[in-house]
């Protein structure tokens, strides 16, 4: 657990830059909690820069930077318009609520519902602190909660209009080039991640075991329906070629699997659920599994699907 701890800490520390954030990801839905009301960026009230942190109750290191988290709060709340955006994989709403009176959270908790403001700026891993400019800029992303933060925060707080850098987010072209495989012809997409079984298995352990039982039983279920084209996705998030590559020796199955570049797949196919399998037809959804507790079911389901 210490090596593959260490090994996520690493993949988190990974800085990607690659396309400039489009100020449009303001106009991205959210939900804010716990009331579920729509929301968006461009609501937030007052000229003033904002912070956003996005996490996950499950998340270890999340955890571990919320006294941090809620210090900066009460230091820069007049200032700063600071923000706790929960990433909704694999989330259930009583843990979410168990971590604000655990730390003592103030600041507005809201809830990345789709998946898509954090692909629109770029996220990758857990924790992921986002520093906006009052222009609507990304001026500054880490995964780390130490003393860069705490610079930046101070800089445009006191207002230091600091230069607009780059994140990770996909270009449209991108987005269509990656979608493009999927929008033509019937596919059997299973959408799970290299870290639900062992990452899971202290905070969530039933997940992890749903996990452990999907990924086990898919290469049968794969026998089951050998006229159907398979393909596995695994998430992007803390995933690198090496993480896949043990992924696979740990589960081998007939069913090739790739990464979801950018998180497109996930955010398309509104993948908030780990595993999942979708049957999926010329880009349209007619089948969404998330219970793989009977195997024999899903696939009289499937062999009944039009």
């Amino acid at each position: 657990m210490l090596l593959r701890r260490i090994i996520v800490t690493c993949l988190a520390l990974i800085s990607f830059s690659t396309f400039a954030a489009d100020k449009s990801y303001q106009d991205i839905v959210l939900k804010t909690y716990p009331d579920q009301q729509q929301t968006s960026l461009k609501n937030i009230a007052g000229d003033k820069p904002i912070y956003l942190k996005f996490w996950a109750t499950w998340c270890l290191p999340c955890m571990e930077q919320m006294p941090h988290f809620e210090e900066l709060q009460k230091k820069y709340q007049d200032k700063v318009n600071i923000l706790a955006l929960n990433i909704n994989i694999n989330e259930e709403q009583p843990k979410i609520a168990e971590v604000i009176s655990r730390f003592g959270l103030t600041m507005p908790v809201w809830l990345d519902n789709e998946g898509e403001l954090g692909v629109a700026l770029g996220l990758v891993g857990t924790p992921y602190s986002v520093l906006i400019n009052r222009a609507g800029e990304v001026v500054y992303t880490s995964h780390e909660s130490d003393v860069n933060l705490d610079k930046f925060i101070d800089m445009l707080a006191n207002g230091q209009e600091l230069s607009a850098q780059t994140t990770d987010a996909p270009s449209p072209e991108q987005a269509a080039k990656l979608l493009k495989p999927w929008e033509q012809g019937e596919h059997l997409l299973f959408f799970t991640a290299t870290w639900c079984d062992w990452y899971l298995a202290e905070s969530r352990p039933e997940m992890s075991k749903a996990c452990v039982a999907a990924q086990k039983d898919l290469d049968k279920l794969a026998q089951q329906l050998p006229n159907k084209a398979w393909h596995g996705v695994v998430n992007h998030l803390w995933t690198d070629d090496k993480a896949l590559a043990d992924f696979k020796q740990l589960y081998p199955s007939r069913v090739d699997f790739s990464i979801d570049e950018l998180g497109v797949l996930f955010n398309h196919f509104s993948i908030r659920n780990i595993p999942t399998l979708l049957w999926v037809k010329d880009g349209e959804v007619i089948e969404r599994i998330t219970d793989f507790s009977q195997p024999e079911k899903i696939v009289a389901r499937l062999k009944a699907a039009p």
